[in-house]
């Protein structure tokens, strides 16, 4: 029942703000380098250097892309690639209110100043979804409405179990995720401005064909927000 579902909803938000007032986020040790200019206005891959003003990366210059632009609060590295690999693989679930907390900070950090109607998680297929227990997108996605009031959408549906990308280059991560995400349902999005949640950043594969999906639903605009950019 929708009344049931609501309630069940508000009561688990209470227990949220209950844990942050008597059991703070703790302070895990390690630096943590975080994606500052200049980088790639797309897709926000790093440089170091002399570089001024906007620009777009090598990858991203005269190609086609279905997303606006995706940034991230920290590298993938070090301690927060290992919180990350800890949360997803180890099944650490009480990092997802570490992680939670970062990617709050690199959206207010790096849309502060841009509307959004939505949040958008990217899903997982629901063979991992069962070994692992819980989609941390969709965790990451809960911490960010907690924090900006938007509404969590979920959207999408992962429709191939898609092989591990850690190994593969740039192609290999387009085509194996081709066709892999569909929409959740038969809604549409038109005229809306949506927030793509994930925890990394590697290629941009995977959200860019997430915002191909929704696009085509009628989306007007899609953004990208995650820990970590590889």
């Amino acid at each position: 029942m929708p009344w049931m579902r609501s309630a069940v909803s508000g009561i688990r938000a209470l227990c949220s703000s209950m844990l942050d007032v008597f059991f703070p986020v703790p302070q895990l040790d390690g630096e943590r380098r975080l994606l500052e200019a200049p980088f790639c206005e797309r897709c926000g891959h790093p440089y170091w250097g002399q570089i001024q003003g906007r620009f777009r990366c090598s990858n991203c210059g005269g190609r086609a892309c279905h997303y606006v632009a995706a940034r991230a609060q920290y590298l993938n590295r070090g301690v927060v690639r290992e919180t990350i690999h800890a949360f997803k693989y180890r099944r650490e679930y009480w990092l997802r209110r570490t992680l939670g907390e970062w990617v709050v900070e690199g959206f207010e950090r790096h849309y502060g100043a841009e509307r959004f109607d939505a949040i958008v998680p990217v899903p997982l297929h629901p063979r991992r979804l069962g070994w692992r227990g819980f989609n941390q997108a969709e965790e990451l996605a809960k911490a960010l409405s907690r924090r900006s009031g938007l509404p969590v959408i979920r959207a999408l549906r992962r429709l191939k179990d898609t092989a591990a990308q850690v190994a593969m280059g740039r192609r290999e991560r387009r085509s194996n995720v081709r066709g892999a995400f569909g929409l959740a349902g038969s809604g549409t999005y038109r005229d809306t401005r949506i927030l793509l949640v994930d925890d990394v950043l590697t290629t941009g594969s995977t959200i860019d064909e997430c915002a191909r999906q929704l696009r085509r639903a009628g989306a007007m605009s899609v953004h990208a927000i995650t820990v970590a950019r590889g």
